[in-house]
């Protein structure tokens, strides 16, 4: 059965009409072409997915659509303004935080949900909010760098 729900979007109002057996993943990458958000396990697992809803780090892979009903949903698309770079997705970069990029977007909505909470974090925090993050390549020390870094500029600022 077909439902139209509505939710905030990368701070734009949508409505969609989508079943109820759909994941968030799936909406979000074949409703609204955002790509950003990647389809790693398809279990939970591997972080790949991670979108922010209300704020908290979760999943896409395993929200039904339905739950997104007039909720705020931010997707790795959402944090750049007016074409500069989020602070997070600068250190990554200059931290050379990113290698293969498949992990980057949710290694960054979890920091940012992680920043957000705690604007500062010990390392072990950062290791914590990191946890439900795989990544194949980089061995997670540069992106724990980056994820200081952005959290020392923030505080300087």
């Amino acid at each position: 059965m077909i439902r139209r729900i509505e939710f905030v979007l990368n701070g734009q109002h949508v409505e969609v009409e989508t079943e109820p057996h759909v994941t968030l993943l799936e909406l979000l990458r074949d409703k609204f072409g955002l790509t950003g958000t990647k389809k790693g396990c398809g279990y939970g697992e591997c972080g790949a997915c991670t979108v922010l809803m209300d704020g908290k780090a979760v999943n896409s892979c395993l929200i039904l659509s339905q739950r997104v009903q007039g909720k705020k949903i931010t997707t790795i698309e959402g944090l750049s303004k007016n074409g500069e770079l989020h602070l997070l997705q600068k250190k990554f970069v200059e931290n050379g935080a990113i290698q293969c990029g498949y992990c980057t977007p949710g290694m960054i909505l979890s920091a940012k949900a992680l920043l957000d909470e705690n604007p500062n974090p010990s390392k072990e925090d950062v290791k914590l909010a990191i946890v439900g993050n795989l990544c194949r390549c980089t061995g997670y020390l540069k992106i724990i760098e980056a994820i200081l870094a952005a959290q020392q500029e923030r505080l300087m600022r």
